[in-house]
């Protein structure tokens, strides 16, 4: 089992400028140190055979189709816009 000195969790808070007392630093240490060593039980499970995976639930894209369509009339649209010419929006040259 991999320990976490007190020395290793003042060094993380430092990092992360977080303020840690010593009496924090020694129970954080105990608490840390369990949830590694919690990854080393998983390591003794039995995995062969089961395919990886990224997500433990099937994901399905449930976004509709998209279709063109007629949402505005082009003249209606054309109608709210300072400046237009052959039915296109005039905008400013950027280079």
């Amino acid at each position: 089992m991999n320990k976490f000195t007190e020395e290793d969790v003042r060094y993380f808070a430092n990092f992360a400028r977080i303020a840690i007392s010593d009496q924090d630093a020694a129970q954080f240490s105990e608490l840390i140190s369990e949830l590694v060593g919690f990854g080393d039980v998983l390591n003794e499970v039995d995995t062969e055979g089961v395919k990886p995976m990224t997500h433990p639930l099937q994901l399905y894209n449930v976004l509709r189709v998209d279709v063109p369509q007629d949402v505005l009339d082009r003249e209606e649209m054309l109608a709210g816009v300072e400046e237009h010419e052959d039915g296109m929006i005039k905008v400013p040259n950027i280079l």
